[in-house]
């Protein structure tokens, strides 16, 4: 299909006569013509298709796309939103194209019973970043499935609790797929200081992988240095 000035694919708008449309013998008296596509909504489909590459392109291009819908790992049982508030530091992660800087740490605060406040900070080129954002629990029967925003124009995006004892350790984890074709992902070990036993660490990124959950690009992140004044 030839493609137009904007990259999009370029479709005559007409009708094909139904004249030209040949239909094996074998299926005569057996299709209605008025069951066969029209040549511009197949044009309007794949417009659409195309516009939601162009949209999507830049969000997982840093990432590696998995084929199929996103996984369904088992999150933390009983989870307890308030005792996961406070101050998270980022041990180990999947690549992410928002994440840049060292020194990656999050804050968590309660507001009301099923929504809190996200501060998250890095350092990047010696300047010390901000971004804040809000979470929800979408599902009160589900509290380790959040959901969080850092842009009042933008969805939630998931941001599970797949196990955390609280004062140690947290593994988090984030999925989105794209017609249920493929799926991009994010998975963070998180810490309560800004280390962790090997020991630990082998051990979340078992749990991810019993969960299907490819961690092999999981990398450790950089948290030196990151107590001077900025």
């Amino acid at each position: 299909m030839p493609i137009d000035d904007t990259g999009s694919p370029h479709c005559k708008t007409s009708q094909t006569p139904t004249s030209l449309i040949q239909i094996p013998e074998s299926v005569q008296g057996r299709v209605l013509v008025s069951e066969l596509p029209e040549v511009s909504e197949v044009c309007v489909t794949m417009k659409l298709f195309f516009a939601l590459l162009l949209f999507i392109f830049p969000l997982i291009r840093a990432q590696v796309p998995h084929w199929g819908p996103c996984p369904e790992p088992a999150v933390q049982p009983a989870f307890n939103l308030r005792q996961f508030m406070g101050r998270w530091f980022e041990i180990e992660k999947l690549p992410a194209q928002f994440e840049k800087g060292s020194c990656i740490e999050t804050n968590f605060t309660l507001t009301t019973e099923n929504s809190i406040r996200v501060a998250s900070s890095e350092i990047l080129n010696g300047e010390l970043r901000r971004i804040e954002g809000i979470g929800v629990i979408e599902d009160m029967r589900n509290p380790a499935k959040l959901g969080i925003s850092y842009s009042y124009v933008l969805p939630y995006s998931p941001y599970w609790i797949l196990s955390t004892d609280y004062v140690n350790f947290a593994l988090v984890y984030s999925c989105t797929d794209i017609l249920r074709l493929f799926h991009v992902d994010f998975a963070w070990i998180l810490g309560r200081t800004r280390t962790l036993p090997d020991s630990t660490i082998q051990k979340a990124k078992e749990l991810f992988t019993n969960n299907n959950i490819d961690v092999i690009r999981m990398i450790p992140s950089k948290q030196h240095g990151c107590n001077k004044t900025l």
